[in-house]
């Protein structure tokens, strides 16, 4: 049994769009997490209450004790294609994604791009993720398999793609199917393993393939969905051509049967009123990604439309269009797309949006999101700050919300002292940094 002590943050309820209230937010600081030997949280006490019991302490007082990031898109293959130089979205899949992509039919490299991405997002505070890996069967299993080793909660599956695609990354309906019901069989619901029905997006896949897709889903409802949606003008106008018998590009996804409560949509800019309702209706979600959809040029993200409509909203690094896999960077690049259109994001909806919020909207609730007694101990320790000005800053704020949302907007990986995977730590920094308190 493991006893941590730290400053607990995490999420009750969600917190009302532009509030910073602490109404649903839960701030116990110095306080003891205690886990048990199972790998889930027993409690939480004050800190200068005795502890019960035969408990291993680990005091790390003056740091931040938060639930493990939850990013709901992001590309395993595509490490390499971060920060590629000047193009939007169509141009800058075929000259650099779909190249790193198409190394992953070999094993070899599958298993060690799979082991390198997850390493680095247990380095960046991340301990689950929807990841989208390649075309290849063989990535999805070596992605599957390394999310294993390390105890990680994944949501993944094998990309679907049978036109608008080079050699080497188009599948076959036929084929497609086969392998996705095999790595369904092998890997979906072992452990903490989760398979998705992975529809690259609407123009890489036939109606035949959307069609097949949909019956996966049909066919098992705990199956997961996730794709691309209206994430830049070029593409809408694409699937317009491509599916004229649809209303919208996200109705594209809903005749063919794929927009259901366990859907998660990247992007989602460029939607209307009426693909709002039917994502409310449906339980589907959008993942935001703010860093993405800036490097891109893609557009600006309208979180409060889509949250007064209803329909569920997380957010996601989206890497490698986004830049970073860390969490804070993306959240703080969602506040000032926000910021460019005259709403504010507060820290509050942004770290639900990232830990219990993402788990709801996963139906994941029970298990990850939170430091409720019960659910996995996937964990992260942060320092408030590294170097002299970001502990200045820290020094100088006011109030709660304030001091969160500048760590927030100024963290990353390097104020991560560790990552706990089910209560066991899986990732250290290597060497410490500065002040872990203002």
């Amino acid at each position: 049994m493991k006893a941590l002590r730290a400053d607990l943050l995490d999420f009750t309820a969600p917190p009302a769009w532009g509030s910073t209230s602490l109404d649903g937010v839960r701030w116990r600081p110095d306080h003891w997490l205690l886990v048990g030997d199972d790998g889930r949280i027993v409690g939480a006490q004050p800190a200068a209450q005795p502890l019960p019991g035969d408990w291993e302490r680990h005091d790390h007082r003056g740091r931040l004790l938060l639930p493990g990031f939850i990013d709901t898109h992001v590309h395993s293959p595509q490490l390499e294609v971060m920060a590629s130089y000047g193009t939007e979205l169509l141009d800058w899949l075929e000259r650099f994604t779909f190249p790193a992509e198409r190394a992953y039919a070999d094993p070899a490299v599958a298993e060690a791009g799979a082991a390198r991405f997850l390493d680095a997002l247990l380095a960046h505070g991340t301990t689950a993720a929807s990841v989208f890996p390649t075309v290849h069967k063989a990535s999805a299993e070596a992605l599957f398999a390394a999310a294993a080793q390390r105890g990680m909660r994944l949501i993944a599956g094998k990309v679907l793609m049978d036109r608008h695609a080079p050699e080497g990354l188009r599948d076959d309906v036929a084929q497609a199917e086969r392998d996705c019901i095999d790595l369904i069989q092998r890997w979906h619901g072992r452990g903490r393993n989760s398979y998705s029905v992975t529809v690259r997006f609407a123009p890489t896949s036939t109606p035949a393939q959307l069609a097949m897709a949909g019956a996966l889903c049909r066919a098992d409802a705990s199956l997961y969905m996730q794709t691309h949606v209206a994430e830049n003008r070029a593409e809408v106008a694409w699937v317009a051509q491509l599916f004229p018998e649809a209303r919208s590009y996200l109705d594209v996804y809903a005749r063919a049967g794929l927009l259901h409560p366990r859907a998660v949509l990247a992007h989602g800019i460029w939607l209307d009123a009426d693909d709002r309702a039917a994502l409310r209706a449906s339980g589907a979600q959008i993942a935001f990604c703010p860093s993405s959809n800036l490097f891109l040029g893609s557009g600006l993200f309208d979180w409060q439309a889509m949250t007064e409509a209803g329909a569920a909203v997380s957010v996601a690094s989206d890497v490698g269009g986004g830049t970073s896999l860390s969490m804070q960077r993306t959240l703080a690049d969602g506040y000032k797309v926000q910021a460019m259109a005259g709403r504010r994001l507060t820290a509050w909806q942004a770290l639900h949006a990232a830990t219990r919020g993402a788990a709801q909207a996963l139906h994941l609730d029970h298990e990850i999101g939170s430091l409720e007694p019960g659910t996995t101990a996937d964990l992260c320790l942060w320092d408030w700050s590294v170097g002299p000005v970001d502990a200045h800053r820290q020094a100088a704020a006011r109030e709660l919300h304030e001091r969160v949302f500048a760590w927030m907007t100024l963290a990353d990986e390097r104020h991560l002292a560790a990552t706990f995977v089910a209560g066991r730590q899986i990732h250290a920094r290597a060497a410490a940094h500065g002040s872990s308190g203002p």
